[in-house]
């Protein structure tokens, strides 16, 4: 087995401070009329980029890594 240089360690919760959602292959589409704001989506999100605005909930495009995760909750 080869060995691997860690040139870095990162904390978690970087994405507060590094946008990364430019790599994103999916983006979230919220059917704002389906929603049952049960927070499901904000609760579980990963990175925490999900935020209720005006009664909808919203994902951070900055941040969103396009996870899926909210879409399965």
């Amino acid at each position: 087995m080869s060995k691997c240089e860690v040139k870095m360690v990162v904390e978690p919760g970087s994405t507060e401070i590094t946008k990364t959602g430019a790599w994103r292959t999916f983006v979230p589409v919220f059917d704002h009329d389906k929603c049952i704001k049960c927070s499901l989506c904000e609760i579980y999100c990963p990175e925490s980029c999900i935020h209720q605005i005006e009664g909808n909930f919203v994902p951070d495009l900055d941040f969103c890594k396009g996870c899926s995760v909210c879409a399965h909750e």
